[in-house]
């Protein structure tokens, strides 16, 4: 029969194939769409879905965005990989492939480009950080995720202690009226285990530093702590 014979030459998805196709996709589809949901409810709280040019206002980076982005890209390939796995679907599937071998190659490349030219990848991630520590006190989102990073990695600023000089409120000169005047963020600080009940309090006028200087026994740059692998003590 030409009908049968025809169906038998065309490929078929095999059953546990299918269906693990679509179970794994169903997981990514509702991980990314609860974490785009995020992301809009957080942009709902700071009132940025009712004026949208708040996007802009912000000098660094808003950390809403990797919520939005990686939730939205999660959303539509875990939605092709799922209805094309369901319903047999050539089209979603190719999209779906072409997608993650798009998403792949990329990573590849940018892993390439960052080798061979990673002179300039520092000095534009130096200025990329230096832009949020200006930015520090203008968001709450911003600020927790630079005393995260700056915990993680014992670091403070991009290149040193001193890089806080570029925010207003931390800025070392004598016009500067605020409490915060020569200090950092506690993030920056090795933390005096007498001072542990109070963390949030900025560590001023180095006191409260290891050291009496901003010198070397002090975290390090972002680089210096990233290329060592460890957390210092």
């Amino acid at each position: 029969m030409p009908g049968k014979h025809q169906q038998f030459q065309d490929p078929e998805v095999g059953c546990c194939g299918k269906y693990f196709l679509f179970g794994f996709n169903i997981v990514f589809w509702v991980l990314g769409a609860l974490f785009l949901a995020i992301g809009l409810w957080a942009w709902g709280e700071k009132g940025v879905l009712s004026n949208i040019s708040a996007l802009t206002d912000l000098g660094g980076l808003d950390p809403v965005w990797l919520f939005v982005v990686v939730g939205g890209v999660m959303s539509v390939l875990g939605f092709a990989g799922c209805i094309g796995a369901l319903r047999e679907n050539t089209f979603l599937l190719k999209f779906f492939s072409v997608f993650l071998g798009l998403i792949f190659f990329l990573e590849l490349a940018a892993g390439i480009l960052a080798f061979v030219f990673k002179d300039w990848i520092r000095d534009q991630l130096n200025l990329f950080i230096n832009n949020n520590v200006k930015a520090y006190r203008d968001d709450l989102d911003l600020q927790n995720l630079i005393d995260f990073a700056q915990e993680y990695w014992s670091c403070c600023g991009a290149r040193g202690p001193n890089d806080w000089n570029l925010n207003i409120y931390f800025n070392c000169t004598d016009l500067n009226p605020s409490r915060e005047r020569c200090g950092v963020p506690f993030s920056c600080c090795v933390r005096d285990p007498a001072m542990s009940s109070i963390p949030s309090v900025a560590m001023t006028s180095d006191s409260n530093w290891s050291s009496s200087s901003r010198a070397p026994s002090t975290p390090k740059a972002v680089w210096a702590s990233l290329r060592s692998g460890y957390k210092t003590t």
